[in-house]
């Protein structure tokens, strides 16, 4: 067989890239903004016609987080990919009317060559993993948005799509190749760095593209790439156009995809605004609106608190409609999936979130009941999608997250759902039963795992009988019936209480934080694998010991190697 000639991430190879420093330095990245818009992108060009939109890469070379790395030929890093989140979020709220998104490059030289190495090279371990986690939960909302929004996505490759560039073509509904001679696909991480494909690349390959795997291996060993008529042969792309007809291929591919989607999508309304969210920050305390986070890092303990609705709510899909970024569900768990994201990347040795709620059980439900009742309309309906992708980025973060409910607490429905995802959940057993939870409709399926399994499913999983009881409830649930139901870990009493709590939080952050990231991942997943249990799991385990590897980012390993005269030295032993 014959493979094709060095393009693509071979020429990227030759790129002199800055000296890579010792992968256990450091450099700071505290203070990394998530608030961004369309008007202050750096990175990305969005632009809306009918019911198409284009998002263009065009990476800004010296617009990185940091200023000790340079972002060529389209390379990224969490900067870049915060801004493609932002723009897929607005999508789907915004633009509802829209039904295709083209992703192309506005590089000459690139698509895009993946991330970038010397940010990899001298960030912290735990930053690298961070970082391949947030990429990989953005491709998994744009494979969300084209499977429950009718939103579809088509990649527009011109020249070398290499690593993470490619793996965000893969997270598209269809990848167009310019034939061009030179313009190639591959993930050359295994021969070029020693580490993965760290944004679910091998498991898109397999599992989503279907791509045999002999030539998976193939194609993932060979550091130039796969180019022409082998890959669309491969499945690697699902067209190729010359260049002279790219743009039109483009534009009619496009076009079908937004037909199909109309079709699924039905009528939508008018757009709604997202406001940028404001935080009041002192310290380690920081409060938005409806969420406060207080880090105690003597104690490597965040204390995360949630605060239900008050007032009255929308109750009809109009008024939901007329709330806009407003309405309770959408705007706190904005600011919660904000909270999340301080806690990774700004508090690494936080190794505990408490979790509570305050405020009434009633309110909650009624929020949750009215978008229940109005899920046939649009923004319902992404409302209920956005709080199920918040809840799933908390089942992957690497903390252990401990639930209190006491008096005062509003663990209803979507709130319960925190409850249900902690790794254990703690009520205090009150002597008038005031101390309660409670389900509603969006328990029963609507906010699903990543393994499709709802959380109540996966808590009481293989006794369905359970789960129906708990969802046939008619009321609040007190202490002692939450713990006969499964749905409470322990309920001490008054005079137990603050010793037990104490105790089991103390005794927590005791533990090894290597081996709790291990025990949680394995825990938390109960059931069925899906495409995204296996990419999360594989990124917790394979690719979190990977880049802990002198292979990979010792002295001599690949990564630390890489863009120097020097060829990385491995240790040759298998285990």
């Amino acid at each position: 067989m014959r493979f094709p000639t060095a393009t693509g991430a071979q020429a990227l190879r030759r790129i002199p890239y800055c000296r890579v420093m010792a992968p256990d330095a450091h450099a700071p990245t505290v203070g990394i903004d998530f608030e961004t818009h369309p008007d202050r992108y750096r990175h990305w060009r969005l632009a809306v016609d009918g019911n198409i939109a284009t998002l263009t890469m065009a990476v800004e070379l010296h617009g990185g987080l940091r200023s000790d790395y340079e972002l060529k030929l389209n390379s990224y890093d969490l900067g870049v990919d915060i801004e493609l989140a932002d723009a897929v979020q607005r999508l789907r709220f915004e633009w509802p009317q829209v039904r295709a998104v083209v992703v192309r490059s506005g590089h000459e030289r690139a698509f895009c060559a993946g991330a970038n190495i010397p940010m990899l090279g001298t960030s912290s371990h735990a930053f690298k993993v961070n970082f391949c986690k947030f990429t990989n939960e953005t491709r998994l909302y744009i494979e969300d948005a084209s499977r429950h929004s009718a939103l579809r996505f088509l990649a527009a490759v011109t020249g070398p799509c290499a690593g993470g560039g490619y793996e965000l073509a893969l997270a598209c509904d269809e990848i167009v190749l310019v034939d061009d001679g030179n313009s190639a696909v591959s993930l050359p991480e295994v021969p070029l760095l020693g580490v993965l494909p760290g944004t679910g690349g091998l498991t898109r390959l397999v599992d989503k593209r279907r791509v045999r795997r002999d030539r998976a291996d193939v194609f993932c060993t060979t550091a130039e790439g796969i180019k022409g008529k082998r890959a669309l042969e491969w499945g690697l792309v699902d067209a190729l156009a010359p260049r002279s007809r790219f743009d039109e291929v483009v534009r009619e591919r496009a076009r079908r995809l937004a037909d199909e989607a109309a079709r699924e999508a039905g009528t939508r309304g008018p757009g709604i605004a997202l406001p940028a969210l404001e935080v009041e920050r002192e310290g380690d305390r920081w409060r938005w609106k409806h969420v406060t986070l207080e880090v105690d890092r003597a104690a490597r303990v965040a204390h995360l608190t949630v605060e239900g609705p008050s007032g009255p709510q929308p109750r009809t899909a109009e008024q939901i409609q007329q709330a806009g970024g407003a309405q309770w569900s959408l705007q706190a768990f904005r600011e919660l999936d904000r909270a999340l994201l301080t806690l990774r990347f700004e508090y690494l040795d936080v190794g505990l979130v408490v979790v509570r709620t305050r405020g009434s059980l009633e309110p909650v439900l009624e929020v949750d009941r009215a978008l229940h009742e109005a899920r046939g309309h649009w923004l319902a309906r992404e409302i209920v999608l956005h709080q199920a992708r918040v809840l799933r980025r908390l089942d992957v973060t690497a903390r252990s997250f401990f639930a209190l409910a006491e008096p005062g607490s509003c663990f209803a429905g979507s709130l319960l759902e925190l409850a249900l995802a902690a790794d254990r959940f703690y009520m205090l057993d009150d002597e008038d039963g005031r101390n309660a939870v409670a389900v509603s409709p969006l328990n029963a399926g609507a906010l699903p795992m990543g393994s499709g399994l709802s959380r109540l499913q996966g808590r009481l999983y293989g006794d369905p009988a359970a789960v129906e009881r708990v969802l046939g409830t008619g009321g609040p649930i007190a202490a002692s019936q939450a713990v006969a139901l499964g749905l409470a870990t322990v309920a001490p009493d008054e005079i137990d209480w603050e010793d037990d709590v104490r105790i089991a939080i103390e005794e927590r952050a005791s533990l090894s934080p290597d081996a709790l990231t291990g025990m949680e991942a394995s825990l938390r997943f109960v059931g069925p694998e899906t495409l995204e249990t296996k990419i999360f799991g594989r990124l917790s385990a394979w690719q979190n010991w990977i880049f802990q590897r002198p292979n990979a980012v010792g002295p001599h390993g690949a990564l630390t190697s890489y863009g120097k005269p020097d060829r990385p030295v491995f240790d040759w032993t298998r285990c």
